[in-house]
């Protein structure tokens, strides 16, 4: 990659290709890309001197980079095959790497720490980052969300040779990477659109574990129903929240509205480490990652600092707004199991108040597959407003919409809204817990709630 000068992103709004885009161009190296969509995020890299273009044709591909050979082309899978930049490029010659390619160059130069999961790999990934970041050991990371702590998805060292990544399942991207070590959270079956079916995509989890450099380490949440394959010298650690395992959490407990517990490791204990995010949900990733820091060397008051410091992720189980008489969070659960974990929390945290939930179903494929998952888990809240499916990179499937999942819902209090007639609806609700899902551009409504309950509350008052 280094005979490079210029790279140019096709989706550079992405969460994941963002971070490689803000890498190249701390590099000095020049960096524009296109995205279809103007969002805070490609605004943040317009100011960072990244330039961005969401026009799809040729022509809008700045002439230095689309003439000069020396132009390197990021793609992610998104993009279509007939998008007319990407058959440009393609009919021109250019050098055409995958997301995943690129990160797959850089843990081969350096000491990949690789995430991988279904979920949790996100919140995971960025704890790591954080305990390692802010010790001794430091480290360089690309995250799949934004870190609220360091408001960026990308983190920089010139001390440290670990590099922190999330590894992506989807196309079976994370087979491009070589890590020096690895966590696997979880396998629940996803993306049957690629995989086909169940077996595939956890044999395709079992082919991640094989590609972990002798001498390195995997951590595994224990009851993945996944048979790692691992070469010779890397060792196998558990890990969970009350499962056991190698390193595992004990004496869960809430005190003055704080979770705290006891981190258990193969050869020491660790009492009352306070968690700076008071959601049960991020308890077992905290382990899984404070299991990797501790392997790496990152001491006990280290942790301690680290876990109380981490202050979460933008759009991961987030408080957005909360005044006396209501609470609002967002989170970007978009799995059956996501909302599981997610909604149980909501419960542990705010028990007998009642919970209204907004959810935006993601891929025509995924609501095809979980339909029923999703309504189970669903009619775990008091109240569901179901928005329209957000399709992303799909074409609509015959017979898949939101009624799928909302004619399994048990809950008398269930409601199919457009995102447009979203705020009309909750005008006319008594909101007490009110959370956003889902990973489509439900986040474009988040500020508008906020707003509007904020001004809601004025006007009682």
């Amino acid at each position: 990659m280094n005979k490079f000068t210029r790279y140019y992103f096709l989706g550079v709004g992405g969460i994941g290709m963002s971070a490689i885009a803000r890498y190249f161009n701390t590099k000095g190296l020049k960096v524009a890309g296109y995205d279809k969509t103007a969002t805070k995020l490609t605004a943040d890299l317009t100011a960072e001197g990244i330039m961005v273009i969401t026009n799809q044709e040729v022509e809008s591909i700045p002439a230095d980079y689309r003439l000069a050979k020396n132009t390197m082309v990021v793609l992610t899978p998104a993009i279509p095959n007939d998008h007319p930049q990407l058959k440009y490029f393609r009919e021109n010659n250019f050098t055409i790497l995958k997301r995943a390619q690129v990160l797959g160059e850089l843990t081969k130069t350096s000491k990949g720490i690789c995430i991988a999961g279904t979920h949790g790999k996100t919140t995971t990934s960025t704890i790591i980052a954080h305990l390692l970041y802010q010790s001794q050991v430091s480290c360089n990371a690309f995250l799949g969300g934004i870190a609220n702590n360091y408001k960026t998805n990308l983190l920089l060292s010139k001390e440290s040779n670990l590099v922190v990544i999330e590894a992506d399942e989807y196309d079976r991207s994370f087979h491009q990477l070589s890590p020096y070590m690895a966590v696997v959270t979880s396998a629940d079956p996803d993306h049957l659109d690629i995989y086909g079916n169940a077996d595939a995509f956890r044999e395709s989890f079992e082919h991640f574990t094989s590609l972990i450099r002798p001498g390195g380490a995997l951590i595994m949440r224990t009851g993945i129903d996944i048979k790692p394959i691992l070469q010779k010298g890397v060792k196998l650690y558990t890990y969970s929240m009350n499962d056991g395992g190698d390193f595992t959490a004990e004496n869960i407990r809430t005190v003055k509205g704080e979770i705290h517990f006891d981190f258990v490791t193969p050869t020491e204990r660790i009492n009352d480490v306070r968690l700076g995010v008071p959601a049960l949900i991020n308890v077992e990733n905290s382990v899984a990652a404070m299991a990797m820091a501790w392997l790496n060397g990152v001491t006990v008051d280290e942790l301690r600092v680290g876990i109380s410091s981490f202050s979460g992720i933008y759009r991961r189980f987030n408080t957005v707004y909360k005044s006396d008489k209501v609470v609002y969070m967002d989170d970007y659960a978009h799995h059956p199991s996501e909302l599981k974990a997610s909604i149980a929390s909501i419960r542990s945290l705010y028990p007998g108040r009642k919970i209204t939930g907004v959810f935006q179903p993601h891929l025509y494929s995924r609501t095809r597959d979980f339909a029923n998952e999703f309504a189970t888990e669903l009619s775990k809240l008091d109240e569901l407003i179901l928005l329209d499916i957000y399709p992303a990179r799909e074409q609509p499937i015959k017979g898949v919409d939101a009624e799928l999942i909302l004619n399994s819902v048990k809950l008398e209090q269930k409601t199919l809204c457009s995102s447009e007639n979203l705020l009309p609806l909750l005008a006319e609700k008594q909101l007490d817990v009110i959370v956003t899902f889902g990973a489509g551009d439900i986040d474009k409504l988040v500020p508008k709630i906020k707003d509007f309950l904020k001004k809601k509350g004025e006007s009682t008052n």
